[in-house]
């Protein structure tokens, strides 16, 4: 977790399976409360790292586990309290509800099967980059009252930490079509999957810092560590997904609440105009919004203000900003000390695509999950669930896509108006996907027809992309409009007059691939 090296997973997962099939805590198990206990934690432990290495099966079978040995520790030990751990089979519970078997039908690690290598990637004129970055750190966070997670690892930070890895090649398909191979009792098997684990033709993994419910010190004296330690050539990705102004705490939840204080953080006035480019610099705006990572009524203690980010800005920063209130941070643009940040900004509102009275979905943020498994969020937009999607259907949208985002990256990476901040970490494997998979996102929400024309659901990126990728753009539509026909939902978007969709394509999707 400290290092994102594969390697050690691997290594972990194996020591934990010789463990659970040599059954080392069985004997004299249900004599030993102390030997119960160091059972149920190593339970958690293997599912923890059979998560991140997204092997599905065996974290059902420890889930499944963990179960059956509380309810027998329960029976065995009926003196000693075992709530927390039916809290943490609950917690798992939870997650696994939300993060469906829908959303891993590919893998959210950049994988060179499905992906461009990144030997393929485009190249930027070197008269529009001065320089060519690449991700060398990221910092994760969110922090949202009952949100669902894993120990200390959110859903949302989850997965954008799943798409900042590269996927072991092959293991992935292998893992699906060699069910047998899942029960953790093979040597063989397992040998096999500790050589794809630690492939050595891919590069290292960026290294993550994943902050749970962080004070606002801690972070900063994290980002100013990784900055310190930055090499040359590389940029530091800041996630952060939290609630801003005008949020309110359930009703009941004990939780204190400065009315006075959230009033002054929800008035328009204080909000800044994003079309408004004199605003650059103006302290109102530096200090209007925040992203709380605590309680409201605390004075700001708790809360990160774009301010806060401006002294970091000496090295190269790729801010990617899910909350309410993100174009605040719009007012970094302009009075950086050094370097220009690129920023990826949520939407100020978030379509809700079920009837649950809250500002977030129940799997977590739609823009998150745009940015991370964008096709999984375009299906769960127009309400489409795994169970009722044809895999074969699935499949030819997810190949369409792949060439169009593709195509984008090509268009991009050749446009004269292409801003030097974007084209200097286009090349990078992760953040060029982040940057297509934005341009997706922004385009399907724009020409949505619930959110069509509603600035307040449109996320932004700063500074602008080339206006050759605005939604409005037929290129644009037109990806749309064949992602949209082949799930039956074309009058579900707004598209121009005159747009058709081209015929050439309609039924040549199987040729497409590279994302």
């Amino acid at each position: 977790m400290r290092t994102s090296e594969a390697s050690y997973l691997s290594e972990a997962y194996i020591f934990y399976e010789a463990i659970l099939s040599r059954e080392y805590f069985k004997e004299g198990m249900f004599q030993d409360l102390s030997l119960a206990n160091k059972q149920l934690r190593f339970i958690s432990r293997f599912l923890m790292v059979c998560l991140l290495l997204n092997r599905r099966e065996m974290v059902q079978q420890l889930l499944h586990q963990l179960k059956v040995l509380v309810d027998e520790c329960k029976r065995t030990f009926q003196e000693t309290d075992f709530k927390e751990w039916k809290l943490v089979i609950q917690e798992i519970g939870r997650f696994l509800k939300a993060d469906t078997a829908f959303m891993n039908i590919r893998p959210l690690r950049y994988s060179i099967v499905l992906d461009c290598h990144p030997d393929s990637l485009p190249h930027v004129s070197t008269l529009v980059a001065r320089r060519s970055l690449r991700l060398r750190d990221a910092i994760l966070s969110s922090y949202h009252h009952n949100e669902v997670k894993v120990s200390e690892l959110t859903l949302d930070t989850f997965r954008m930490l799943q798409s900042l890895e590269w996927e072991p090649s092959g293991s992935f398909y292998q893992s699906n079509v060699a069910r047998n191979g899942q029960n953790g009792a093979s040597g063989p098997s397992r040998i096999n999957y500790s050589q794809e684990i630690a492939d050595p033709t891919l590069p290292h993994n960026p290294r993550k810092a994943v902050l749970y419910r962080p004070s606002v010190t801690h972070f900063l004296a994290v980002l100013a560590t990784v900055c310190e330690e930055l090499p040359s050539d590389g940029v530091i990705l800041i996630y952060l997904s939290a609630s801003g102004h005008g949020i309110l705490l359930p009703a009941g939840s004990g939780m204190p609440c400065d009315a006075t204080s959230l009033s002054t953080l929800a008035c328009p006035s204080d909000r800044l105009n994003p079309s408004c480019g004199q605003s650059k610099g103006d302290d109102s705006s530096l200090h209007a919004s925040c992203l709380h990572f605590g309680t409201h009524g605390n004075g700001g203690i708790n809360s990160i203000y774009p301010s806060d980010l401006v002294p970091f800005t000496r090295r190269p920063l790729f801010l990617v900003i899910d909350c309410d209130s993100s174009e605040a941070f719009e007012a970094i643009n302009g009075i950086q000390k050094g370097e220009t940040a690129a920023m990826l900004l949520s939407s100020s509102s978030s379509y809700q695509t079920s009837d649950v009275g809250s500002s977030r979905q129940p799997c977590g943020s739609l823009f998150t999950i745009f940015l991370t498994a964008p096709l999984q969020a375009f299906c769960l937009l127009l309400s489409i669930s795994g169970t009722d999607i044809d895999t074969d259907t699935y499949n030819k949208a997810e190949k369409l896509l792949s060439s169009s985002l593709s195509d984008w990256g090509s268009t991009l990476a050749t446009s004269d108006t292409i801003d030097p901040v974007w084209a200097q970490v286009l090349t990078d494997p992760f953040l060029g996907r982040l940057i297509l998979r934005f341009i997706f996102c922004r385009a399907v929400l724009s020409l949505y027809a619930p959110t069509f024309n509603k600035k307040d659901f449109i996320p932004k990126c700063v500074p602008c992309l080339p206006a050759s990728f605005l939604p409005t753009t037929a290129a644009c539509q037109i990806v749309i409009l064949q992602i949209a026909h082949i799930f039956a939902a074309s009058t579900k978007f707004i598209f121009s007059e005159g747009l058709v969709l081209p015929e050439s394509r309609q039924g040549d999707t199987e040729s497409m691939s590279c994302s």
